[in-house]
């Protein structure tokens, strides 16, 4: 662990930003290159839903502009994310011991993971169950007209967003090694938090119980595994901390 002043800090999280800046940067150009292929991806699961019953459409003159422009801006996000979440434990790394920090480094890695399969969870589930209860809802043998702009801005938030949602596991994880958290008031939370799921798997997704229940047992699973993940790695080494302390 490295004492560090205010002003330190401050430059630190300066630096740390103008290279996460510059890495979108880079990733943005590199993913406007590569605009058309990612846009005929991010449409399959909507096109799949609509079969020959609708079509997508750009409404003013702008539109397929901005969305190329949008469409690179969050996919540079999920692309460069490896190299942001190494920027952000370079910027935690200095505020820990050098055992906490060999704990929670190989969490880092974890991450990365819990990010790229909060995205596929979204992309390979969400979307398709999510597309094909919405065109079955309501009135029979309309066309659906939807804006290609107004789909890829949203579905792309959503992507970014359950990525994030999926790091819960790391944000206990690290809660506890702080000493923020432990087992017993995770497990009184638990209630609360289910409930507060529930409301957010409610509003996310159709009036549909299935697809409320496919992403309300995910986010469930992710806390039960933070939880546990706090019992069996955070407390014993905590305790194994103490009595080496006390020897």
């Amino acid at each position: 662990m490295k004492d560090m002043a205010l002003t330190d800090h401050l430059e630190e999280l300066r630096s740390r930003l103008i290279r996460v800046a510059i890495i979108l940067i880079v990733s943005f150009m590199a993913c406007y290159g590569f605009g058309e292929q990612l846009q005929e991806i991010l449409l399959l699961p909507l096109r799949d839903a609509l079969g020959v019953e609708g079509k997508v459409v750009f409404l003013g003159l702008l539109d397929k502009v901005l969305s190329q422009f949008q469409l690179a801006f969050w996919s540079s996000i999920i692309v460069s994310s490896p190299l942001w979440f190494r920027e952000a434990w370079l910027f935690i790394r200095p505020g820990l011991y050098d055992k906490e920090a060999k704990v929670i480094r190989p969490f880092v890695f974890v991450g990365f993971i819990l990010f790229c399969l909060g995205v596929c969870f979204g992309y390979f589930i969400v979307f398709p169950n999510t597309f094909s209860i919405m065109m079955e809802f309501g009135v029979g043998d309309v066309e659906a007209t939807i804006s290609l702009r107004d789909y890829i801005v949203l579905s792309l938030k959503v992507l970014v967003f359950l990525g994030v949602l999926f790091q819960l596991p790391n944000i206990m994880l690290i809660l506890g090694f702080m000493g923020l958290v432990d087992k017993k008031s995770l497990s009184s939370y638990r209630r609360y938090v289910i409930a507060a799921f529930a409301v957010l798997s409610a509003i996310l997704t159709p009036p549909d119980v299935i697809t409320q229940l496919a992403l309300l047992i995910p986010l469930i699973t992710l806390y039960e595994i933070g939880l546990w993940s706090v019992a069996l790695i955070v407390e014993p080494f905590k305790k194994k901390q103490d009595l080496m302390e006390v020897d």
